[in-house]
């Protein structure tokens, strides 16, 4: 190896390096999050076997939507102007 292909392979592994350090904040962070994410699923498991409910109920909403507001309002005009 001549000292252009030294300097080539210093180059790159400083590169290597760099890269390596900024990507390796983001890659724990990542793992952490999953970690914490699983545990997060397996105590809402637990807690969920413990206190089952008797009867499900729905995960709908029984609050009308804005559109059934609206509908509302444009039929209680047309009755009173009637």
């Amino acid at each position: 190896m001549n000292g252009n292909q030294i300097e080539a392979l210093v180059g790159m592994l400083a590169t290597f390096g760099l890269l390596v350090l900024m990507v390796l904040p983001s890659v724990i962070g990542i793992v952490r999050d999953k970690r914490v994410d699983r545990r997060i699923r397996q105590a809402q498991e637990d807690r969920g076997e413990r206190n089952r409910p008797s009867q499900k109920s729905s995960s709908r909403s029984t609050v009308p939507s804005t559109a059934t507001w609206y509908a509302e309002g444009r039929r209680s005009k047309k009755l009173v102007s009637s």
